[in-house]
């Protein structure tokens, strides 16, 4: 293995903004331990950057030297993120933008604004429930009721994915994520994940149907199909990230508004526009906290620190978004009329940068303003120092949101 690590990471996440501080405090590039296994994180601005378009670190975990030895297997609790099904996610240069192509097109400007009456009419139906479970001024998690179902169904319609299975999905990458699942389970999660979505690509191969998946096996105008292994990597990716960014990004927009009630009020009276409130949450509180992994082929030099050949890098994106050299001394407030707000690296960067942040952005853009117009006395039902994150090492994925809507 390689040296020791002056961090570990931990997995239950007790205190986020603690964690974030610390790995800024040991460098720009550091080593860290990640459930036992060491690799070095990135938590500067433009060492990031840098490193995300380096062609000498790739998805492959072939590349990896401790998962060639050996030494890392499936026992590993994190090892199904980064052992993944051939998709756009786990391939590089050609091969990625191959399989990316449809993806983008999919998600292009003009199709996502025809998205928009449609998130906007499962927006006001969510609204609906959440009022209905809220009545009389009984505490409701916003998170359950509203955040966790709109991401959901706007990427299960996009893919196909039947709303009655919507549940049965949510609790699967719930126990996924979770740190606190024994690893006997998680494979056997991620072994129904493989068989639900192989059931699903061969269901669309038979009977395609207005939707990404039957895209992904049908050849036209966005050129060859993909196979069927590469269909079903592209869409189990999708459907996680598709969802998880989303729900984190609602979620964390509304905690960081209550916190501040007069900046939330320069929002709601039109000084301040949405847009810029979504970029000042993904920089201040993105929905990933550290993404695994890029593997270096040869040995990379930064600054004075090297990347040999065969270890992993994780980008701390949380923590880069605290740059101060980015973001200036007051990096670590939340601060909606911030100048340099778009200047994060939430949805990555290069060209793995995520396919699926502009609709992450338009469903917020659409569901946050909504949510503040029905309910604009919106407060937390809890001191905000009780709320705390979900048992998830990469994500930055709040337990529960207890509101009281008026």
């Amino acid at each position: 293995m390689s040296s020791p690590c002056p961090f570990a990471i931990d997995p239950m996440v007790g205190d986020l903004n603690a964690e974030t501080a610390r790995l800024r405090e040991l460098g720009p590039i550091t080593k860290i331990d990640l459930l036992g296994v060491p690799a070095w994180t990135i938590t500067d601005h433009a060492i990031a950057r840098q490193l995300t378009t380096d062609t000498r670190l790739v998805k492959d975990i072939n590349a990896w030297s401790l998962y060639a030895d050996g030494v890392v297997n499936n026992q590993w609790p994190l090892i199904g993120m980064v052992d993944v099904d051939r998709s756009m996610f786990s391939v590089d240069g050609a091969e990625h933008r191959r399989l990316r192509l449809k993806t983008a097109q999919a998600l292009a400007p003009r199709r996502l604004e025809q998205l928009r009456p449609v998130i906007e009419q499962l927006t006001a139906e969510l609204l609906d429930d959440l009022a209905a479970a809220g009545a009389d001024g009984a505490p409701v998690d916003l998170k359950q009721v509203f955040a966790y179902p709109l991401p959901m169904r706007v990427v299960g319609d996009l893919m196909g994915v039947a709303r009655e299975d919507h549940e049965q999905l949510l609790d699967w990458y719930k126990k996924f994520f979770s740190v606190m699942t024994p690893q006997d389970e998680r494979l056997q999660v991620i072994g129904d994940l493989d068989v639900y979505f192989t059931d699903l690509v061969r269901a669309k191969i038979a009977d395609p149907a207005d939707d990404l998946t039957s895209a992904f096996i049908t050849a036209d105008e966005g050129g060859e199909p993909l196979t069927e292994e590469e269909a079903i990597g592209n869409i189990k990716a999708l459907v996680a990230a598709g969802h998880e960014t989303t729900v984190s990004l609602i979620i964390n927009t509304v905690r960081a508004l209550l916190g501040e009630p007069e900046q939330l009020a320069k929002v709601l009276a039109g000084d301040v526009e949405w847009k810029q409130v979504i970029e000042e949450s993904l920089r201040w509180d993105g929905p990933v906290s550290h993404l695994l992994m890029r593997f270096a082929t040869d040995d990379i030099t930064v600054g004075d620190t090297v990347i040999a050949k065969g270890e992993g890098v994780v980008m701390s994106y949380r923590a880069i978004g605290r740059d101060t050299a980015v973001h200036g001394e007051t990096a670590d407030d939340f601060d909606v009329t911030r100048a340099t707000a778009n200047r994060h690296l939430a949805f990555g960067y290069g060209p793995h940068i995520c396919p699926g942040a502009a609709l992450s952005r338009l469903e917020a853009a659409i569901a946050l303003p909504a949510l503040f117009a029905r309910f604009p006395q919106l407060r937390l039902a809890v001191p905000d120092s009780e709320i705390g994150n979900l048992p998830v090492l990469t994500q930055n994925d709040l337990a529960a949101l207890p509101i009281i809507l008026n």
